[in-house]
């Protein structure tokens, strides 16, 4: 299927195209689709409904590129991802702001800037501090705009206290219980039917943690949840796969490990091992940064951080 858009006038087609084509190829890239961009129209070639969605994104950008004259990249990106609140003009230079989120407490602004900055960023706090939730909102953001080509979702596959027993169906039956939460950080971040795009197209990855094993992650966005029900072992594994113009982020609570009892953690080993190794941050997230419903820093106070 073809579809056609005609442009007004070489600065319409400048905005819109964007610096070095880069909006086009972010829309391109979203779509999976081929763009054609000449003579001041655009022709946008593919599957029916992959053209159909590329199409009306453009023309949504067209609309705004003619009522204020320009498009800022944070637009370009909510349109993508179907959002519908757009962030002032002065709040494009905000270093923490993630497209439609921003973290909203101080230990969660750091944490938002240290990924920002590092290729390394462990994430550590209690339940509901937003570690997966934030990390989820950049990776699709930093795929979004072009600066990574994959997202890599890893979890390990470790009950949580109790025994599932024998689970019937296919691999992908299998283990979906165990990555449901990362499902969800997904879903919260974009709509269910493009990540679903995205995940049959290999682009985001949702995968145990055993399936990492002699890979090589290049230009990915790795995200390492529940770290501690790892081993130490199976962490080094997966700091070691970390390849060119990519990054992890491992996020959990050592408080919370469903590890069998005299198991070391990963995640508690490698805080104390990698805390002072340069390039590499520590982002302790503590009860205050807990944004889920108001209860449940209340739990976790009543518990008093004690192992469950």
């Amino acid at each position: 299927m073809e579809k056609t858009i005609n442009l007004r006038s070489k600065e319409e087609a400048l905005s819109l195209y964007g610096e070095r084509d880069r909006y086009l190829k972010m829309v391109r890239n979203h779509f999976d689709v081929k763009i054609f961009a000449r003579n001041g129209t655009i022709r946008i070639n593919g599957d029916e409904a992959s053209v159909l969605d590329a199409y009306s994104t453009l023309l949504s950008l067209q609309e705004q590129v003619r009522e204020k004259g320009h498009l800022r990249l944070a637009d370009v990106e909510n349109a993508l991802l179907g959002r519908t609140e757009h962030p002032p003009e002065e709040d494009e230079a905000k270093p923490e702001r993630l497209g439609g989120f921003e973290p909203k407490t101080e230990g969660q602004k750091l944490y938002v800037e240290a990924i920002r900055k590092h290729d390394i960023v462990f994430g550590v706090g209690p339940a509901g501090s937003g570690k997966t939730f934030l990390a989820t909102a950049m990776a699709v953001s930093a795929l979004v705009r072009g600066d990574v080509r994959r997202i890599v979702l890893v979890r390990p596959a470790v009950e949580a206290g109790e025994k599932l027993g024998f689970l019937p169906g296919d691999f992908q039956a299998k283990v979906n219980p165990y990555l449901r939460p990362i499902f969800d950080a997904l879903g919260s971040v974009m709509p269910h039917n493009q990540a679903k795009q995205y995940i049959e197209r290999d682009v985001i990855e949702i995968a145990p943690l055993a399936y990492m094993r002699g890979r090589t992650l290049d230009h990915a966005f790795v995200i390492f949840d529940e770290a501690q029900n790892s081993t130490p072992k199976q962490m080094l594994m997966l700091l070691t796969r970390l390849g060119k113009k990519s990054k992890i982020v491992i996020t959990g609570d050592v408080t919370q490990t469903d590890l069998p009892y005299h198991q070391q953690s990963g995640l508690e080993d490698a805080v104390k091992r990698l805390d002072n190794v340069d390039g590499i941050v520590i982002c302790r997230l503590s009860r205050s940064d807990i944004v889920r419903h108001e209860l449940v820093q209340r739990v976790i106070d009543a518990y008093g951080g004690q192992e469950v």
